[in-house]
């Protein structure tokens, strides 16, 4: 299981709504390339994501779907990527100082083909994936909000 944390310097409402804006997962998630589709229930325990993986002309269309969800505080997902598998993302936010957030990302494969051959070398391309997600997520909840929210 891949394990990662960063202290953003935004409060957990700002972070959980970059979370909540499923059109923004392609400027944050590394190896999200494209937002096909976000449920209008997004990110309702059930609502799905529908992204796109990789580099073209291999790119994998796949769904994100919503576990759990606790408003500024958590959000857990099954992410797909068949047919390589699926793995589950677990983000928690915890409010840090005056006007910051604890974000503590959380994955591990669960099916398919990657959990079979789950090693050191997984672990450690996650945890890179992870901490380079975090960073594009803080810049993201860290700059002007008016910004952010241009999405259809």
């Amino acid at each position: 299981m891949a394990t990662v944390q960063r202290t953003v310097q935004a409060p957990p409402e700002r972070v959980f709504a970059v979370l909540a804006d499923g059109w923004t997962y392609s400027d944050w998630v590394v190896g999200t390339v494209h937002i096909r589709d976000v449920d209008a229930a997004w990110p309702e325990v059930g609502s799905h994501l529908h992204h796109k993986a990789g580099p073209w002309p291999l790119s994998l269309h796949d769904k994100s779907t919503v576990l759990a969800m606790e408003p500024g505080r958590r959000l857990r997902l099954n992410a797909g990527l068949w047919p390589l598998g699926a793995a589950v993302v677990d983000i928690h936010l915890e409010p840090e100082g005056a006007n910051g957030t604890k974000v503590t990302i959380h994955e591990d494969f669960e099916q398919g083909p990657l959990l079979a051959v789950r090693n050191k070398i997984n672990d450690l391309v996650l945890h890179r994936r992870n901490i380079e997600s975090l960073r594009r997520l803080a810049d993201i909840a860290e700059r002007d909000r008016s910004k952010h929210f241009d999405h259809p």
